[in-house]
């Protein structure tokens, strides 16, 4: 029993030791930096332009569709690198092609659904 608390004692001593660490730079940091402010320190960086308007932009709710589009396909694209690697080995072939096939199905019916709501459609 004390074998399994001391691989804890190890993890919670590179915690400490991580927790420290953060501390003590980030305390040396707002110790020794020099601190004068002026008034175009404390303006809005736009990329050396001037700053035109108010620091909030509104964005239209279509770009979170299509960023959520993207994080689908982009997580379906990580189901599919490992299906490849295991369709190649010997035994998993026709499993793993219905497996796929199922959930390329549910990714083309949220497709086909959203696509009927005319949430793809761009205004």
């Amino acid at each position: 029993m004390s074998e399994y608390f001391a691989a804890y004692a190890v993890v919670g001593l590179a915690l400490l030791i991580g927790v420290l660490f953060v501390t003590v730079a980030l305390t040396a940091n707002r110790l020794l930096r020099p601190n004068q402010p002026t008034r175009e320190k404390l303006t809005t960086y736009e990329c050396g332009v001037d700053p035109v308007g108010e620091g909030w932009a509104h964005t239209h709710v279509r770009y979170y569709v299509y960023a959520f589009l993207y994080v689908v396909f982009a997580v379906d694209a990580v189901f599919l690198f490992p299906w490849a690697l295991v369709f190649a080995a010997p035994g998993f072939g026709a499993i793993t092609l219905v497996e796929m096939f199922v959930f390329i199905g549910f990714i083309a019916v949220g497709l086909l659904y959203a696509w009927r709501k005319g949430v793809l459609t761009w205004v």
